[in-house]
């Protein structure tokens, strides 16, 4: 298959879902871009900060566009390109967009609530305590996993104890970018700068981190990379979000879109064929299916239930107009997906690119290794393609392997911070438990869990992170479709996304607890560690992922007395 071709058909496509079908869900649930949004309500400088729609959209793509868009698709190629791509298309346009759009709309409308308090304000404080529960727990998952793959990628040497100075590199322009992102906002801050100044002032920060980290690449090992991000992310998370998320988001979006670019103008020159199969078979390794594997395996991309949280808690508290939600919701979840087709494109064209020479031999052996990650493939291939716009190899490499890190820390920047949130929300009407609610406590307990489950590495962690964020996709849509009910709106375009998301996770989850009870009784290699902890959240995420849409769909079935009425009284409710 031509990937220049498939690249750009999937373009087209979600163009046309963007003017037609995101259009469609703003018209039909409505905006008032004269409304007061919650930034501006309740703006205190930390939370809530009302931010112009290009900040907010990239903080809402820096956050979700984690190590998902990278990881997922290329794991996925197991099955073939084909189920990937048609996955990513379809779940993007109508599950994943439609569901950041939905939580960053409902959240704007009910005041800049959180998931979990929409659910207690129109299903009960049961169902709001299990929600935020099942999120704490989730939370951890990811840090877990994505604690994981930025260490190992920072990790500066071998195996063999020779250093690695791509991932040096790397980690000295995360170092950098950190310090550089809030040096940027206090500028931006002080000297009142937006529009094009802004703009240019973060190209030249971009690439002044660049150079620098590049000239003074830093040799730490995993394991001392390890605390230091742990210790990031605990600032990360108890920081304002204009002190150092906001701009590192918005530094971070440069980045981002460069390297799409860059892939894409490098895909059109060097016009690679994907040679990695279109279908292999059902089953190809034993013990995972196309159904379910696929649909929680590639999870950012299509749908991630992740995405909800950011929506809900961060972005919906700096939207400073309605009319800009389309944007932040349902372009940034499209560009996403746009990301992921693009992976599949490159990772599945490695093989003719290193016959073609695209790919010089240190970079095929780098992405065709057996071992290799998924960041190492499609870091190696972009790398031979951006070569084709002139940029050394030897550069390309270190700017590229800290790309794809700059994804997996942005989402722990953002997945700390809901962590901590999720934890307080959890407690904050349990008098006996108000200790929790300081944010140093929650902060620590929340990355403490993750540090344990990370032990195993995130190879073993991903399936679960996959399996139960697609279930909490499939919780948020269901509780949506009852805000949207409840509140005298068209909610049926959300009932085929939320039954198939729901059939799908518990499916996985079950699948998953039989494969670590077969190691335990019958198999063996059993180890609590990292099985034993995997199996203990699958089964707790099980039951309260059950739990909470159980009480969503029988309030959704529950007949819906003066509907006609219902938004008038919503809006007035809020109003007050």
């Amino acid at each position: 298959m031509n990937g220049l071709v498939l690249l750009g058909l999937v373009a087209v496509l979600f163009v046309c879902a963007y003017l037609f079908y995101g259009r469609y869900l703003v018209k039909t649930w409505g905006i008032d871009p004269n409304a007061k949004t919650p930034a501006q309500e309740f703006e205190d400088g930390v939370d809530y900060v009302p931010s112009n729609k290009w900040r907010v959209f990239a903080h809402q793509f820096s956050s979700i566009a984690g190590a998902g868009p990278v990881t997922g698709p290329v794991m996925a190629l197991m099955f073939g390109w084909l189920p990937a791509v048609l996955w990513i298309v379809v779940g993007g346009i109508f599950f994943g967009a439609v569901h950041d759009f939905g939580a960053l709309y409902a959240s704007v409308k009910s005041k800049g609530k959180s998931m979990g308090q929409i659910v207690e304000q129109y299903i009960g404080k049961t169902g709001k305590r299990l929600f935020f529960l099942f999120c704490w727990l989730f939370c951890m998952i990811i840090i877990a996993a994505f604690a994981d793959m930025v260490s190992g990628t920072f990790n500066g040497f071998s195996a063999t104890g020779a250093r690695l100075t791509p991932n040096g590199s790397a980690a000295s322009i995360s170092i950098f970018y950190v310090v550089g992102a809030i040096l940027f906002g206090w500028v931006v801050r002080k000297a009142k700068l937006n529009g094009w100044k802004q703009v240019v002032l973060g190209v030249v920060f971009v690439l002044v981190m660049l150079a620098l980290g590049i000239a003074f690449p830093v040799f730490f090992s995993k394991q001392v990379w390890t605390y230091l991000v742990f210790a990031y992310i605990f600032f990360a998370a108890i920081s304002p979000i204009a002190f150092m998320k906001q701009p590192r988001d918005y530094l971070t979006t440069f980045l981002f879109v460069g390297m799409i670019i860059a892939a894409v103008f490098g895909v059109v020159v060097s016009n690679p064929t994907i040679t990695a199969p279109a279908v292999t078979s059902w089953q190809p390794v034993k013990g995972t299916y196309l159904f379910p594997t696929l649909f929680v395996t590639i999870a950012c991309g299509a749908v991630s239930g992740f995405h909800s949280l950011v929506s809900s808690e961060t972005s919906s508290k700096q939207i400073a107009n309605e009319k800009d939600m389309l944007q932040v919701g349902y372009g940034a979840m499209l560009l996403e997906s746009m990301l992921a087709v693009l992976v599949i494109v490159v990772v599945g064209s490695l093989p003719s690119l290193a016959s073609n020479g695209v790919l010089n031999k240190q970079l095929a052996s780098l992405a065709l290794a057996d071992g290799a990650t998924p960041f190492t493939k499609f870091a190696a291939g972009v790398t031979g393609l951006v070569d084709q716009l002139g940029l050394p190899q030897s550069v390309g490499l270190c700017v590229m392997t800290m790309f794809v890190s700059a994804l997996a820390l942005t989402t722990l920047d953002a997945v700390s911070r809901i962590a901590r949130m999720s934890l307080q929300e959890l407690v904050e009407d349990n008098k006996s438990l108000q200790w929790l609610t300081n944010k140093y406590v929650a902060t620590a307990i929340s990355l403490f869990g993750g540090y344990l489950l990370g032990l195993g590495g995130y190879q073993n962690i991903w399936p679960l992170f996959g399996a139960t964020n697609q279930l909490l996709a499939a919780m948020t849509l269901i509780t949506l479709a009852v805000f949207l009910k409840v509140t005298g709106r068209k909610g049926a375009m959300l009932y085929v996304p939320m039954v198939f998301m729901f059939v799908v996770t518990v499916s996985s989850l079950c699948l998953s607890i039989y494969n670590i009870v077969m190691k335990l009784f019958v198999t063996g290699g059993f180890v609590f560690m990292t099985d034993g902890l995997q199996l203990i959240f699958a089964i707790l995420l099980l039951a309260l992922g059950c739990m909470v849409a159980f009480k969503s769909g029988k309030k959704l079935v529950e007949p819906q007395s003066h509907s006609g009425s219902s938004k008038m009284a919503f809006e007035a409710r809020n109003k007050d």
